[in-house]
């Protein structure tokens, strides 16, 4: 039996997890193993920054249970391969039963790929996005659902910068929800049993 304890949920394995992921075992195993870890990789940012935008309007699981679909119908989120996509790729994407079917995002991650190649010509995306908190996660102690935000001023700023280089799809919402998945601030509840994991971790130096 589990038993929610001031906006997390106690499992019957006993461990305390944060609100959200409620009793999923997919869901468990994301908030687990992945959300909250700092990502360096730079690809691996970019696969987060545009499965967010196409998460917009719709609820996190729905977009994790089509994430492999994504990943094949996207060329492994490719951004060399993408960039060149055309209007006989955009159809095929558009009808694939196992994406989420929405032109505007779907052009969008076109223009989001050719905007990644833009910017890396002169640096690497994790270090762009890293600089922004100074390259070590921020430590929240939130202790209840009601202090979480929706978004934050540095949200807004760096989303206001993406938007700049080109990039769509990348409000302050989703880019929070990147930061927040990808380490860039741990927002675990205090209670839960993820919380401060990684408070010591730094994103290594370029080479």
């Amino acid at each position: 039996m589990t038993k929610a304890i001031d906006s997390v949920i106690k499992h019957e394995d006993g461990i305390n997890r944060c609100f959200w992921c409620g009793t999923d075992p997919v869901y468990m195993a994301y908030h687990d193993d992945e959300w909250g870890v700092p990502e360096y990789d730079s690809r691996a940012l970019f696969e987060k920054l545009l499965l967010d935008g196409f998460q917009a309007g719709l609820s996190w699981i729905t977009i994790l249970r089509k994430r492999d679909a994504f990943r094949e119908a996207f060329d492994g989120f490719d951004p060399e391969i993408m960039a060149r996509y055309k209007a006989r790729k955009l159809q095929s994407l558009m009808k694939n039963e196992g994406i989420v079917r929405n032109r505007l995002k779907i052009e969008a991650s076109v223009s989001n790929a050719q905007a990644y190649l833009k910017l890396s010509e002169h640096q690497d995306f994790s270090s762009y996005l890293w600089n922004f908190v100074g390259d070590k996660p921020l430590q929240n102690r939130f202790r209840s659902r009601k202090d979480v935000p929706a978004a934050t001023p540095l949200a807004e700023t760096i989303a206001k910068d993406l938007k700049k280089r080109g990039f769509r799809f990348c409000g302050p919402t989703i880019v929070y929800a990147v930061m927040q998945a990808c380490g860039f601030v741990d927002d675990h509840m205090v209670t839960c049993h993820r919380h401060g994991a990684f408070r010591d971790s730094r994103r290594p130096k370029s080479k």
